[in-house]
């Protein structure tokens, strides 16, 4: 599996490393923030947002985050499409969530500009991406081992 995953990565063009290892870095920072802020509050830990809604999704992000740390480092495409999703999501309900905080102090949406920069970044390289790796050359048999293997 070592072998394969460098070959993998290694057969991607460096935008591509570069862009991968941004999304790995920033999911990684997401299953932290999540990750303490559970443990520090259990499931009440967004209890600060009313809508139910984005109280559980924040929670769920404990889970989802990590699978898109390891479905990117896996460079699978289906680690683009649930980054994409996790991250809309995630921009949405925050800013949903903070949004009645403006009214009174408008300094504090402050706080989520890394969120959404990263987000139109994950927004804006997906479609890319998800072409390059799909790009890569067709599964192909390998005898040594004893059957078909994906070269993916």
């Amino acid at each position: 599996m070592g072998d394969e995953l460098r070959e993998r990565w290694g057969r991607q063009p460096v935008w591509v490393r570069c862009a991968l290892a941004m999304y790995v870095i920033g999911f990684l920072v997401g299953t932290r923030t999540h990750v303490v802020d559970v443990a520090r509050d259990g499931v009440h830990a967004y209890a600060m947002f009313p809508q139910l809604p984005l109280r559980v999704f924040f929670v769920g992000l404990v889970v989802l985050d990590p699978l898109v740390v390891v479905l990117v480092a896996l460079v699978r495409r289906d680690g683009l499409r649930l980054a994409a999703a996790v991250m809309l999501l995630d921009m949405c309900g925050n800013w949903w969530g903070n949004w009645h905080w403006s009214r009174d102090d408008p300094s504090k949406l402050l706080v989520l500009l890394p969120l959404t920069l990263f987000g139109v970044f994950v927004l804006a390289s997906v479609v890319p991406l998800h072409r390059s790796l799909g790009t890569l050359r067709p599964p192909s048999v390998r005898r040594a081992g004893g059957g078909a293997r994906w070269s993916r």
